[in-house]
C-alpha cells in the first residue's frame, strides 16, 4: 500500500508543480548491496529472486536519481521507477 500511496502522490504534486517548471518522480529501489544488509545468507536469497542474479549497487541507483535531476530529464514527470533487477518481474 505504502508504494502505491507514494505513487499517487507523485502522480498528484507532477500535475500540481508542472505548471511551474518542477518535475516530480519516485524511484522504487530493490535489493542494493549496501551495509544495511551484510549477511551473506540472506544475500544468497535474495540473489536467486533477481532475474540478474546479483544485488545492486549503490552506483546504479544514484545514476538514475542524477538522470532524474540533469536538463535531459525535463519532460519526465509523474513517473515511477522501480530499479530492481528484476525482482518483479
Amino acid at each position: 500500500m505504502t508504494k502505491a500511496a507514494v505513487e499517487a502522490l507523485t502522480r498528484g504534486m507532477a500535475r500540481d508543480l508542472g505548471s511551474r517548471g518542477i518535475t516530480v518522480n519516485t524511484v522504487q529501489p530493490g535489493p542494493t548491496e549496501t551495509d544495511m544488509n551484510p549477511d551473506e545468507n540472506v544475500r544468497a536469497v535474495l540473489r536467486q529472486m533477481l532475474a540478474l542474479g546479483r544485488l545492486g549497487k549503490d552506483t546504479e541507483i544514484a545514476s538514475l536519481v542524477a538522470y532524474l535531476a540533469a536538463p535531459e530529464a525535463s519532460f519526465v514527470t509523474g513517473a515511477a521507477f522501480t530499479i530492481d533487477g528484476g525482482y518483479l518481474s
